[in-house]
This record gives structure tokens, C-alpha cells and sequence, in this order.
């Protein structure tokens, strides 16, 4: 087959919209509909100062590619989590896509900064429970302390689909009412603007973009991942969207028409400062620092040259 705009042997056959492309223009195909996100849903100010949170993996890489191209002002930040092997191959590939687009990067270990890495701690809270929210804590708590004005993370289409659908399957309207391609800043800066770039691209795009610009990335799952629900979701909407091409953009875009209807069931917790940190927290100590233990607060601030 051709592409369906210069006659070059396609690389990609996309179901929706219905077009072959060759790999640049799939990459000018990509790129527009970043673009179009971005400028749709104002996830971007003039001047704003982005934070990319890089796993190494291909969803932040392309994030971070596509943004620096685009001629946003960018920094990415690796979280190392402590998960033996795995995260020192995230590590070591968070630093090469860096390089290769000769942006800074800064790191933080978990380990090294809590005493634990993630699935060392003894709880009866679930790994991944406590993983997302020291991973949403130390990218908020980085980006605030360092000026930054908004946080970019690589989540596409297919994980947007899949959270909306396991939400509605369980009715977690708490969790509906927030979901979206950007959250805005809140409490005086101390929650900072959290944005998706890649909120309308499936993940098989994704990888085809990584594959026609070069782009490695480490393709190992998470080993706390194993028999997790969202992979089930997944695997029910890729069955969708096989059947019926557009399932899953059509999917989200309805969520947003209708994400009012769940914002009225919303009962907004007043936030207060964490006695420990100083950072939002609905009750005198917030969940990080409880989990945590913490005794005070952690400081990211770069020392700038």
C-alpha cells in the first residue's frame, strides 16, 4: 500500500481515520494532533515552563520528543523507584532519550531518598496504590519547589479509555469528576498544573511515532503491574475498537461532554497545609507524609548556576 499523500510505501495503516501514511507524514500527522491537543484543551501557556515526568518507557519519551520540537521549554524528571533491575534499566534509558534530545534531566531515587524502594515497604495497601501516590507526591513536590508551571505526563488515549471505563464499571464518580487532559493549578501553586499531551493518540501510535523518529525506550512492564484490572480494560477496548474503529476517542469525547454530570456529585474536601510538609492535604498530615513516615519536609530546589 502507498501513502496517501506522496505515494511512498506506507508505514502505518491507520483504522481511524481510514489512511495509509508513509513515516513522515505520520509524524506530521502526530505531531498536528499534539498541537491541536494542546492549543484545544489550553494545556500550554506562552512562556509556561514545562516539566516532563520521563519512566524511560515510550509514552513520556514521545511526550517529551514531541514537546521539545514543538519548541516548548522543557526539563524532564526520573523517578527511580527502587524496583531492582527494572528501574536501573528505566534510569538508563530515561538518560539516553534525555541526551539524545540534549534537554536537562534530574532524578530522584526512592530508595535513596525514603529508606524503601517501591514493594519493599511491609503494608497492606496495594504496591501500585502507594507507588502512584509517592510518584504524584515527588513530581508535584519537584515542579513546585523548582518554579515550574505545569507537569506533562505521558498518558494516551487507551489509558484515558481504560480509567473512564474501570471508574464508570466500579462508579467511583469522585474519580470521573477530575479526570481529563488537564488539571488545573490549585491551592495557590502548591498543586501544580498537571497537562497530557498525548491525550487523543492511542498507544499503537504512539509506538509507531517512537519507531519512525528513533526513539528508544524500554519496553518491560512494570513487575508490580502483573494481573493488574486496567490491562483487562485495555484488552476489552482494543477488542472495541477492532470491531469498530473509533470506539475509543468516541469513548473519551462523550466522558467530556458529559463529565458535568459527575462534577455535581463532587464534594470538594477543603485542603489545608500538611503539618509535616507544608503541601495540600485534606486532614492535618497528608497521605504521602503519613504513608511515609515523614518527620519533615523533603526540599527538591535546584541549585541554578
Amino acid at each position: 500500500m502507498r501513502c496517501r499523500f506522496c505515494e511512498k510505501p506506507a508505514f502505518i495503516k491507520l483504522h481511524y481515520p481510514r489512511m495509509y501514511l508513509c513515516p513522515e507524514h505520520f509524524t506530521e500527522y502526530f505531531e498536528r494532533k499534539v498541537k491541536r491537543t494542546i492549543e484545544r484543551y489550553k494545556l500550554i501557556g506562552p512562556g509556561e515552563r514545562i516539566l516532563v515526568v520521563v519512566s524511560g518507557g515510550k509514552d513520556s519519551a514521545v511526550t517529551a520528543h514531541v514537546l521539545k520540537k514543538l519548541g516548548y521549554d522543557i526539563e524532564c524528571l526520573h523517578i527511580n523507584l527502587g524496583i531492582g533491575e527494572y528501574s536501573e534499566k528505566s534510569e538508563e534509558y530515561a538518560k539516553r532519550q534525555c541526551e539524545a534530545l540534549g534537554v536537562p534531566l534530574h532524578i530522584v531515587r526512592v530508595k535513596e531518598l525514603l529508606g524503601h524502594g517501591i514493594g519493599e515497604v511491609r503494608t497492606r495497601r496495594p504496591t501500585c496504590s502507594y507507588c502512584g501516590l509517592t510518584k504524584r507526591y515527588i513530581f508535584n513536590k519537584f515542579a513546585y519547589d523548582n518554579g515550574f508551571d505545569a507537569v506533562a505526563t505521558g498518558h494516551n488515549l487507551d489509558d484515558e479509555a481504560s480509567f473512564i471505563f474501570a471508574n464508570l464499571m466500579n462508579w467511583n464518580t469522585q474519580y470521573l469528576a477530575k479526570q481529563g487532559p488537564v488539571t488545573p493549578e490549585q491551592f495557590n501553586g502548591k498543586l501544580v498544573k498537571k497537562i497530557k499531551p498525548l491525550y487523543e493518540l492511542t498507544e499503537r501510535e504512539v509506538v509507531a511515532y517512537a519507531l519512525a523518529n528513533g526513539i528508544e525506550y524500554h519496553i518491560e512492564e512494570c513487575p508490580h503491574a502483573v494481573g493488574a484490572t486496567t490491562i483487562e480494560y485495555k484488552g476489552i477496548l482494543n477488542d472495541m475498537e477492532e470491531k469498530r474503529p473509533g470506539t475509543k476517542i468516541n469513548f473519551v469525547k462523550g466522558y467530556l461532554r458529559k463529565k458535568h454530570l459527575f462534577e455535581a456529585e463532587l464534594q470538594e474536601k477543603e485542603l489545608r497545609e500538611c503539618e509535616v510538609c507544608g503541601m495540600p492535604s485534606s486532614g492535618e498530615v497528608c497521605s504521602f507524609c503519613r504513608f511515609w513516615r515523614m518527620e519533615k519536609a523533603l526540599d527538591f530546589s535546584l541549585r541554578r548556576k
